[in-house]
């Protein structure tokens, strides 16, 4: 139990928490619900008897392994509505905030060795000049912080999800971490791929190998990707006033991992103050949270920002902040060359024939009204457009100028156009 970095207190008034409410009397079950080694789990059942919190119910349960069965005393339940009311969690048994911050430099993301092999692998769905991989090789396997920008529609944000999919290896997350006394909950199935593990018996003598905290759950390194919704108070600690338990903030959860700000300049935060709360962070890879107290402690902030955003950088920030973004990469839009190529690729994969006058018309008669201007969701749009068109009209998939005039026609609103 000493192992575990808690008290002996915060330890029993979680059992005795998970007791009351899932009413569970068997150790295996208490130990996989706790997080916690059979042995330890039953150490603790013996320390909450000797308090006469929890007594013997006299049942051995044939169909588990002939286990004693253990339920709360009457003072073990008056105990536990008292636990619940300073705060509702119970379960997995929390990792104590120093050993937390051994764990983050143990698995750092800044440790990560990025190959052009691996980068070119998980990017290799897209068409990308290969100047940009110079570029973003070296930024991805430093671990800092990566400004992204360019104009609209050309796979800033396909190229962060390459830079997560280029990541490949796992690490442990808490599925809570405790300071002062209190839990915040960590793991999120929503942003955390847990990796697939043997599960042992928790009744078998013969342990499988590999065995790892069971308050840590083994996953892919995570991924937050934000956009326009994020705000400020979401980079803060998340207080649940009836439950009395705390959930940590985005960039917290994404520890280890990548956390990507999409579509920056589009929040109702302005981006200057956004990039201001990432300052402390970014530059001495730590954060400071805060307790409803007004207590502030320090976590460990081992996190690659990716910024993204269609406005000109100078435009949205000052100059210390650029200063303190490590990594500026303008994303283009393609040559009419990898155009032509993403419209191919496109159009293979939708089952649309290409058809050379059509392509001709598009780049001699369609593309100078815009100033042979190209983007990467083009081929997309127009092929969608055209797939629409030929299930309307109830004709093959097929490609012809008429039919580039139509889709052409959806893609831009003309200046000058009036709503009566």
């Amino acid at each position: 139990m000493a192992d575990t970095g808690l008290s002996m207190v915060m330890m029993r008034d979680i059992l005795l928490k998970t007791i009351f409410r899932m009413n569970i009397d068997l150790v295996s079950d208490i130990a996989r619900i706790c997080c916690l080694p059979i042995g330890v789990a039953q150490e603790l059942v013996d320390l909450a008897r000797g308090q006469r919190l929890v007594e013997a119910t006299g049942t051995l349960h044939a169909t588990s392994g002939n286990e004693m069965g253990y339920q709360l005393t009457d003072a073990g339940k008056a105990r536990a509505l008292d636990a619940l009311s300073q705060s509702e969690y119970f379960g997995a048994m929390p990792v104590p905030l120093d050993a937390y911050r051994a764990q983050v430099r143990r698995q750092s993301i800044r440790d990560i060795v990025m190959t052009r092999d691996q980068l070119t692998r998980a990017m290799g769905h897209l068409i990308l000049p290969p100047t940009l991989l110079d570029q973003l090789g070296p930024a991805v396997g430093s671990g800092r912080s990566i400004l992204m920008y360019g104009p609209p529609g050309n796979g800033k944000s396909s190229i962060s999800n390459g830079i997560r999919d280029a990541l490949g290896d796992r690490i442990y997350v808490p599925r809570a971490i405790e300071y002062s006394g209190q839990v915040i909950t960590v793991y999120d199935p929503i942003v955390h791929s847990a990796a697939e593990a043997m599960v042992d018996d928790p009744r078998s003598l013969r342990r499988g190998t590999g065995r790892f905290d069971g308050r840590y759950v083994l996953c892919e390194r995570p991924t937050v990707i934000t956009g326009g919704e994020l705000s400020l108070d979401m980079l803060d600690l998340t207080y649940n006033p009836t439950a009395r338990t705390y959930t940590a903030p985005l960039q917290l959860k994404s520890t280890g991992g990548v956390f990507i700000v999409d579509d920056l300049g589009r929040q109702a935060e302005p981006p200057q103050k956004l990039v201001n709360r990432w300052i402390v962070p970014l530059e001495e890879a730590k954060d400071i949270l805060a307790l409803q107290s007004g207590e502030k402690f320090e976590v460990p902030f081992d996190t690659l920002v990716i910024f993204s955003t269609n406005f000109h950088p100078n435009s949205i920030f000052d100059k210390a902040a650029l200063r303190r973004i490590f990594f500026k990469i303008k994303i283009d839009g393609p040559s009419q060359e990898n155009f032509l190529k993403i419209f191919a690729l496109v159009a293979r994969k939708k089952k649309v024939p290409l058809d050379e006058a059509s392509l001709i018309h598009l780049l001699k008669v369609k593309y100078p009204t815009i100033g042979n201007v190209y983007a990467n969701y083009q081929p997309v749009f127009l092929l969608d457009q055209i797939i629409a068109i030929c299930d309307f009209e109830g004709i093959p998939y097929q490609m012809t100028p008429a039919l580039i005039d139509r889709a052409w026609a959806n893609m831009f609103v003309e200046d000058g156009e009036v709503a009566h």
